[in-house]
């Protein structure tokens, strides 16, 4: 109930002189009570109370008393019953939302967007126009009849029109990054990454003396690691893993990375030397993983000229910290909205990052839980990206990170609550997101340290995702 209207007569010689909480009118012996500007919606079930003195004492009570024009003492035949099912037809400009009808008698129907009603229909179907291309609504059908409104039914739809490429990943697929020097975890040839991984990121791209410059070589502390390997045979891994039908990109950045794009200058030359990596090692695209800073303005502007020399599609990722999605106005938030049309998915790294809130703002969520992943998870997926650019970043196993490794089961389990609302914790997203995209691990080295388990877990549940 987005506002409410209370009125009722007083016996003669009765009057009402001053009243809390609602804004009051009179007209002779009929008394309007409305909602004050600063009350809040009501949800189903919630109340609301006012308060007023009457003159003089000895008050006999009330007649002819309504809520919103219906009676005070409500109606026999109740509420309807919620709407059935919501299925989802979109256009570039336009949402088509058909959905079963409610039990019980019913007037009419009304869809939600938020607190604003987009239309009311007597039939089971509406038609939402005047949208932009690519953009997501939430939407929230309810029945109504002189009762009041059944509970909502809630959809979420994403106009057509949108351009960002994929490469043809699948609908729910598998991210690792694959180390490019040695260290604690297994080294591996690119040729040794299993079938599990749909999307590889080889970590990472260099910053040069150039602003905005990115170089790549293949390291030699690897190429010792694994007995031998060549720019020609890591060039050939690559055109393997394509035969393959798997994705190769250039992670640029890391936690030492220091690539800064912060004047057009700049952005021009990320742009030219991503691209002529692209084209010299076969890559599909770039993964955007700046641990120590970003200006969204200008790498915004430098994807979108690579964008241009790429074509359709590139595979543009991005692996922001948890706190750098925390709310809009970071800049790797805000950097995903401003090419949210040609953006591909996030990655956010759901560690190393102690307890955070999520989109409900109502507690701070431990790492290494269903209820971080989850609850931070729909922070992006309330505030403007759609469900099938957002994925879930975890560390393959112990040693992977300093915090936040959590079992391969409990990312099967956040995937399912946010795609179904069925195996979550005490935290339960507002709607289900059955295109959510998929996972990330860093990485897969240490998922070969750790017997592979990420991958053979996870993987085999998003192929059985919807």
């Amino acid at each position: 109930m987005t506002g409410w209207n209370v009125q009722f007569d007083l016996p003669a010689g009765y009057s009402i002189p001053s009243a809390w909480d609602a804004v009051m009118s009179r007209s002779g012996q009929h008394y309007t009570f409305t909602n004050p500007s600063w009350a809040s919606p009501l949800a189903p079930g919630a109340g609301a109370s006012f308060g007023f003195n009457g003159s003089p004492g000895n008050f006999p009570g009330i007649a002819g008393c309504t809520v919103n024009g219906a009676p005070c003492g409500g109606s026999s035949e109740g509420a309807p019953g919620t709407p059935g099912a919501v299925s989802v037809t979109a256009t570039d400009t336009a949402v088509m939302l058909t959905w079963g009808a409610s039990s019980g008698t019913v007037t009419g129907y009304r869809v939600y967007e938020g607190t604003a009603v987009k239309a009311t229909v007597t039939a089971t179907t509406a038609t939402i126009g005047g949208l932009a291309a690519c953009s997501t609504h939430a939407y929230t059908v309810k029945a109504y009849n002189a009762a009041g409104e059944s509970a909502g039914r809630d959809a979420t739809a994403t106009t057509a029109g949108c351009t960002g490429g994929d490469g043809n990943l699948p609908r729910h697929f598998l991210t690792g990054y694959w180390h490019n020097f040695a260290n604690p975890a297994v080294e591996l040839k690119l040729s040794a990454v299993p079938d599990e991984y749909d999307l590889v990121a080889i970590a990472f791209g260099e910053a040069t003396a150039t602003p905005g410059e990115v170089a790549f070589t293949l390291d030699p502390g690897l190429a010792a690691a694994v007995g031998g390997y060549t720019d020609a045979q890591f060039r050939a891994d690559v055109q393997a893993l394509h035969q393959r039908g798997k994705k190769v990109i250039l992670s640029v950045g890391g936690e030492a990375g220091r690539v800064q794009v912060a004047s057009s200058t700049a952005a021009t030359r990320f742009a030219d030397s991503v691209y002529a990596l692209m084209s010299s090692y076969g890559f599909d695209g770039v993964d955007i993983d700046l641990e120590n800073g970003l200006n969204a303005t200008y790498m915004a502007q430098a994807l979108r000229s690579l964008r241009a020399k790429a074509g359709s599609g590139l595979i543009i990722t991005m692996a922001p910290q948890t706190i750098d999605m925390q709310s809009t106005g970071m800049e790797y938030f805000k950097l995903a909205l401003s090419i949210k049309d040609i953006l591909t998915v996030v990655h956010t790294q759901y560690y190393n990052s102690g307890s955070m809130l999520g989109c409900d703002q109502a507690q701070a969520y431990g790492q290494g839980s269903v209820n971080f992943m989850t609850a931070l998870a729909c922070i992006q997926l309330e505030n403007g990206l759609r469900p099938d650019q957002v994925a879930l970043g975890l560390p393959a196993g112990p040693g992977a990170a300093g915090g936040g490794v959590v079992s391969p089961s409990l990312v099967n389990q956040a995937l399912d609550c946010l795609a179904k609302r069925t195996g979550c914790g005490t935290f339960v997203p507002p709607r289900a997101y059955p295109d959510i995209r998929g996972a990330m691990t860093w990485s897969i080295n240490w998922d070969a340290s750790n017997n592979w388990s990420f991958s053979k877990t996870v993987k085999p549940h998003l192929q059985g995702m919807p």
